[in-house]
């Protein structure tokens, strides 16, 4: 390029007359069509979506009815709750009573006449009461277990671990304190760490 060779120059815009407006400066350049897409995808501009399970194929749901309700808060009761617990525990400590019977050699026997071959009603007689006596146990353990970790949940407002020990405490020293204060405190901490362990393993 040559210094002598002189350069063209630009024509400048011509000067608005007195009182005209002055001309809008220039617009930006508008973004890119992808860009906008991202900024409705990904971006700030990104609306939230409601999902409508009558829109995706659902079923929709309705409102409860006050029926609904009721039977809701009943089944959410500490008293509902102990005796769901009561039953279960009755026919979870009748079946293993009488599964322990069954697999112990002395179901039926008499201790006053040990060489005596018993009968078989001898042996499902033996082996009902057994079960009973399980069933009773597991029940009142069960419903006393229940009702004591509804109380200390309500009582907490909170819903994990700690109310399982707590309860299991209660429930195993209660249990312990008749046989004596020892058989108490290593009832309470027994029965505290297999509920531990129990919730653990369920959660």
């Amino acid at each position: 390029e040559c210094p002598w060779v002189s350069k063209p120059m630009m024509a400048a815009p011509p000067p608005s007359a007195p009182g005209e407006p002055a001309p809008p400066p220039p617009s930006p350049p508008q973004p890119l069509q992808y860009s906008l897409l991202l900024q409705h995808l990904v971006g700030d501009k990104r609306q939230p979506r409601v999902w409508d399970p009558a829109t995706l194929g659902g079923i929709p749901c309705p409102p409860k009815s006050e029926e609904q309700k009721m039977v809701e808060r009943v089944m959410e009761s500490c008293p509902f709750k102990a005796a769901l617990a009561c039953v279960g525990g009755f026919v979870l400590g009748g079946a293993f009573g009488i599964f322990t019977a069954g697999i112990d050699t002395n179901v039926g026997f008499d201790p006053k006449d040990p060489y005596r071959t018993p009968t078989a009603k001898e042996v499902l007689k033996d082996m009902g009461q057994r079960g009973i006596s399980y069933a009773k146990n597991f029940a009142i353990v069960g419903a006393m277990f229940s009702c004591t970790e509804c109380m200390v949940e309500s009582y907490r407002g909170k819903s994990d671990w700690k109310n399982s020990v707590i309860s299991g405490c209660i429930t195993g020293g209660a249990i312990g304190f008749r046989a004596g204060l020892k058989a108490g405190v290593i009832g309470c901490g027994g029965f505290a760490a297999f509920s531990a362990a129990v919730d653990y393993y369920l959660r």
